[in-house]
């Protein structure tokens, strides 16, 4: 009898995984949104690009770099999370347009990938600041706010590094690279 109920307590926590897709196909469908969002800034900077000092061009250039890297950074974690915690994506095995690194990232590499994102991110909206702010003296608490956060990124960033090299020369016996 818990031989029984073991078995079906383990059967329903690993199909449990399952619970997770639809957060994925969630994410999917805000890739369509962040797709929608940039055509229309894209739009946007076309019909004024005649108009806009270079200042204006570049913010508007960047904020479509930056709706370009959170689009990425989405698809790694569907692609990165789906295959991790819910299951291998099998359609894309023969695939030649597989990603390279679709199935080789582990929790831990994702985390790495997630901040150096997360990093690339702030350093634009940073640039964003310094470019509004050129020929001005003053930085406002809100550039010095996005600093901040953008020292806090790349410290995460670095910690997470450590602590992974740190991992790996433990579960190798300190003869990994």
């Amino acid at each position: 009898m818990t031989n029984k109920v073991a078995h079906l307590l383990e059967v329903t926590i690993f199909r449990a995984r399952w619970l997770l897709a639809p957060l994925y196909l969630g994410l999917a469908g805000v890739l369509v949104l962040l797709g929608y969002r940039f055509i229309v800034e894209f739009i946007t900077l076309a019909r004024h690009t005649a108009n806009l000092d270079s200042h204006a061009f570049t913010l508007s250039l960047l904020s479509l770099v930056d709706l370009t890297l959170l689009a990425n950074l989405i698809l790694m974690v569907v692609f990165a999370g789906y295959e991790n915690f819910v299951s291998r994506i099998d359609v894309a095995q023969g695939s030649k347009d597989r990603p390279h690194w679709m199935g080789t990232i582990d929790f831990s590499g994702l985390k790495i990938k997630l901040i150096g994102s997360l990093v690339a991110i702030s350093v634009i909206e940073l640039l964003k600041d310094f470019i509004e702010l050129s020929g001005k003296d003053v930085i406002g608490q809100g550039t010095i706010g996005r600093i901040a956060i953008h020292l806090t990124f790349v410290i995460s960033g670095v910690l997470f590094a450590v602590m992974d090299w740190v991992a790996d020369k433990r579960e190798f016996g300190g003869t990994h690279p």
